[in-house]
């Protein structure tokens, strides 16, 4: 009994210990806090954020990550929905999340909405980005508002 409830209590910090990760990225993307955001990542890690780029490794993230002041001068990122699952060996886990954010990009207001699929890796240095995949639902300006894109994508609104 005492090995099974050790290996509960195990699960639930590490599960705990990754969701402070992907929270912790979240805080330093609003704070734009390159050095944070690369601090989080594995050494190999892999960053897909589809049409935005995709890159490897913890250096050229930190490039990805270094542009942003300059494309979003202003950013607020809301997490919801974060699911986790850890591997087998503890070691490894998988995540979910939504985010919706707040943007603004060559002085217009955008909404931005999308989903992350994360790979986690223990590393010496506490739980890391392994993979993180975002997977973009809509960014649209302000003034246009989501809803115009969900009905240009539904087919509303189409001759």
């Amino acid at each position: 009994m005492t090995t099974e409830l050790e290996a509960r209590v195990a699960a639930l910090w590490a599960k705990d210990q990754i969701r402070e990760l992907r929270h912790r990225y979240h805080q330093a993307v609003n704070e734009m806090d390159i050095e944070g955001i690369v601090a989080l990542f594995a050494e190999d890690a892999e960053l897909d954020f589809g049409y935005l780029g995709r890159t490897r490794g913890r250096e050229k993230i930190g490039q990805f990550f270094g542009s942003m002041p300059d494309l979003l001068p202003f950013i607020k990122q809301f997490i919801h929905n974060h699911i986790v699952t850890l591997d087998d060996d503890g070691e490894h886990g998988q995540g979910v999340s939504y985010m919706e954010a707040k943007t603004i990009s060559d002085g217009q207001a955008f909404f931005v909405s999308g989903r992350y699929d994360d790979t986690y890796v223990l590393t010496d240095a506490g739980w890391r980005f392994a993979e993180m995949v975002f997977d973009p639902y809509f960014s649209v300006p302000f003034q246009e508002g989501w809803a115009a894109e969900q009905r240009l994508q539904m087919g509303y609104g189409q001759d």
